[in-house]
């Protein structure tokens, strides 16, 4: 029997897997991510939670596509913001600046517009590429106390 990170472990855990080399693995890994997140019952918006899904394929494809080898995933979620974060073997910095030429390379731009936050550091050999997306909490009606405001961040 197959045991998935899925079925393996429960929040507050961060769960961690290894992506096989080649663009082929990109669907699967982001799949994971999104399916970890619903797992959670992590409080995101559907718009939040389909720029998690493309956000996350955007990191890992990077990963996978300027190394040619294995990376490493992992979603974490603490102090009600959720992160994910792709470790892998190359200590070339991240850029995210592009010339109008380029026909690609936008990711980190993307990932820039859609996350609440995303920085990378350094790790062994390589480097981890991470992003974070705040969860999304009712709130308080604040003016006369009942109620709840739909939408509102919590910090």
């Amino acid at each position: 029997m197959m045991v998935s990170p899925l079925s393996s472990a429960r929040f507050p855990v961060p769960l961690e897997w290894g992506v096989a080399p080649g663009p082929e693995a990109v669907p699967a890994a982001r799949w994971l991510v999104a399916a970890i997140v619903r797992e959670w019952d992590v409080p995101l918006a559907d718009d939040a939670f389909q720029d998690l899904e493309l956000c996350a394929g955007e990191v890992i494809a990077n990963a996978l596509l300027h190394t040619g080898e294995r990376c490493v995933v992992t979603v974490l979620r603490c102090a009600r913001r959720l992160r994910v974060e792709v470790t892998d073997g190359c200590p070339a910095l991240p850029r995210r600046e592009r010339g109008a030429e380029d026909t690609g390379g936008r990711g980190l731009l993307l990932v820039e517009a859609l996350a609440g936050a995303w920085g990378w550091y350094p790790a062994g050999a390589g480097k981890v590429v991470w992003f974070e997306f705040p969860e999304e909490h009712e709130a308080p009606c604040p003016t006369y106390g009942w109620g709840t405001a739909l939408g509102l961040v919590v910090a």
